[in-house]
């Protein structure tokens, strides 16, 4: 019986932790074989490593507490794919029917590029981008206890592909 509970609990967690970005992790997986995309995912315990490492000023300190916070990263990108638009379209259908909220929309003559949010209790549980335009396709998710303040700092330190979008939450925030 003990054994029965045990293994009931565990599934809910799994299910739990899997629904949290579930549309961007069949998304992830559509592309995943496909070798124009570059995929990258990022676990918990990567971010765990960063929490070790000693803050040298206060930005770093608030860098440091966000990413303490987060619980992965992933991302799908391609630079030279021919249906771009059209990928941005359906990433934007599939994500924007399963409970994500529009925070912000971004069009100009090169890309379109949409972040949404997952929010629960006043929590940010999800963030997710979606950019698409001239041949290139990008999708990144990350996941955890999301503050956007704290995310767009993380950003301009993080050599990650793509992160460099999310300096647009920092400025949108600034206009407001």
């Amino acid at each position: 019986m003990k054994n029965l509970i045990f293994i009931l609990i565990t599934v809910c967690i799994g299910f739990n932790a899997n629904a949290q970005n579930d549309v961007v992790t069949k998304l992830f997986n559509d592309y995943y074989d496909d070798e124009n995309f570059t995929k990258i995912s990022v676990s918990s315990k990567m971010f765990e490593l960063f929490t070790e490492i000693e803050p040298g000023d206060e930005d770093e300190k608030d860098i440091l507490e966000a990413v303490s916070k987060l619980k992965g990263l992933k991302v799908v990108a391609a630079d030279s794919v021919g249906n771009s638009k059209q990928l941005y379209a359906n990433a934007v259908k599939k994500v924007t029917g399963n409970g994500y909220e529009e925070l912000m929309e971004v069009k100009d003559a090169q890309e379109d590029m949409k972040f949404m949010i997952k929010e629960k209790d006043g929590i940010i549980d999800e963030l997710v981008m979606i950019v698409g335009g001239n041949k290139s396709f990008f999708i990144l998710s990350l996941y955890g206890e999301i503050d956007l303040k704290k995310i767009s700092k993380l950003s301009k330190s993080m050599n990650v592909k793509g992160m460099e979008y999310l300096k647009q939450l920092d400025e949108s925030d600034q206009e407001n």
